[in-house]
């Protein structure tokens, strides 16, 4: 099976050498960013896209920032959400193994959907897939109920674009539980929604498979998110109706948001800085492991069209694991990869010095 992965900004390559590399310093809010200008157009070209690429451009506005107004339908929903997930924890002890094992499978193929599908595969176009694993991807992502893929895509762009400004939809200058799960409680900052609409999401208004997940999204979630996963161990082995709803709907459900939000939240705030000491994501192994490999998070600021988001492979990744298996059936192409003489030249030059420890 031919597999291509294309080694992006590699020593040998005819584009661009680490010599070449150039940067620029800018600011980012309070924070001075150091960005490469090595060959974004090059790049951009090869993915049709620039706009996951930090905006250097972009003023904050001057003068007070707007209220806040809360969202009271999202409060009241999160609050019971969270309140049924409490509930089902305390019913894990009388729940039979196959719906464990059931509620962890449900976990698995949900995150991916999130994962290798509207964050590397639709927000930064990583890698190419066909037709058969996008429908499994889309799928997998009604499963996980977090916005459909085009929502998704459109606040993942505005978040890298503009990262920790007013313009990102999690902003983590606005402290942790804001950026976890805060900013979907509030109404979104004025720059969120106008730079949102002047992003360039002509590719994902042209795949049919992410078009047709957004015209019957609420029904593929009632169908997908809940009753599937409650239906299966009912019907299946008997399990009782409370457990079969509780634990691989409602608490698998929860588990997978939080997962999600960690990366917005904690992989911004707490851990090593080893590509790029400038900028607030960090490198945090633990929500790897709880978010199937997107914790390398210093790292995938700094090269966010890398397929792995890390350049540790499957390490803690079972994403790339899953993207590269696809590749291997024949299913995903065209992997996106940063090469290692690129990453610690990047190293030398931006970052925090960690590196040399670890």
């Amino acid at each position: 099976v031919h597999c291509h992965l294309s080694k992006e900004f590699s020593s040998t390559s005819s584009t661009t050498t680490v010599g070449t590399i150039t940067s620029r310093v800018t600011r980012n809010g309070d924070a001075i960013m150091e960005k490469d200008s090595f060959n974004h157009e090059k790049l951009a070209g090869d993915r049709g896209m620039i706009d996951d690429i930090f905006d250097e451009t972009y003023k904050e506005k001057e003068g007070p920032k707007p209220p806040m107004r809360y969202v009271w339908r999202n409060i009241i929903l999160m609050s019971l959400l969270h309140l049924g997930a409490i509930f089902g924890l305390m019913l894990i002890p009388s729940a039979k193994i196959q719906t464990l094992a059931w509620a962890v499978l449900c976990f698995l193929v949900s995150a991916l959907g999130i994962t290798a599908g509207s964050h590397r595969l639709w927000s930064h176009r990583s890698y190419k897939a066909t037709l058969p694993l996008r429908i499994f991807l889309t799928i997998a992502n009604s499963l996980a109920f977090q916005n459909d893929i085009y929502e998704w895509v459109r606040d993942h762009r505005v978040h890298h674009k503009f990262s920790e400004t007013d313009a990102d939809p999690h902003n983590a200058m606005r402290g942790f539980f804001f950026s976890h799960i805060g900013w979907l409680l509030v109404r979104k900052h004025p720059d969120v929604i106008e730079k949102g609409q002047k992003l360039d999401l002509s590719d994902i208004k042209a795949d049919k498979v992410v078009m047709f997940q957004r015209r019957y999204y609420k029904p593929s979630v009632v169908l997908l998110c809940f009753m599937l996963p409650t239906v299966v161990p009912w019907y299946f082995w008997d399990e009782s109706i409370v457990i079969s709803f509780f634990i691989p709907t409602i608490l698998r459900y929860t588990i997978g948001l939080n997962a999600t939000w960690l990366v917005n939240s904690a992989a911004h705030m707490f851990g090593n800085r080893p590509y790029d000491q400038n900028i607030n994501p960090r490198e945090n192994p633990l929500i790897s492991l709880g978010a199937l490999g997107e914790g390398f998070h210093n790292y995938h600021h700094t090269f966010p069209y890398d397929y792995s988001t890390s350049e540790f492979g499957w390490r803690f990744n079972l994403t790339t694991a899953f993207i590269d298996l696809m590749c291997f059936l024949g299913l995903a192409s065209d992997r996106k990869k940063v090469s290692k003489e690129v990453i610690l030249a990047r190293k030398m030059r931006t970052g925090d010095g960690s590196h040399k420890s670890g």
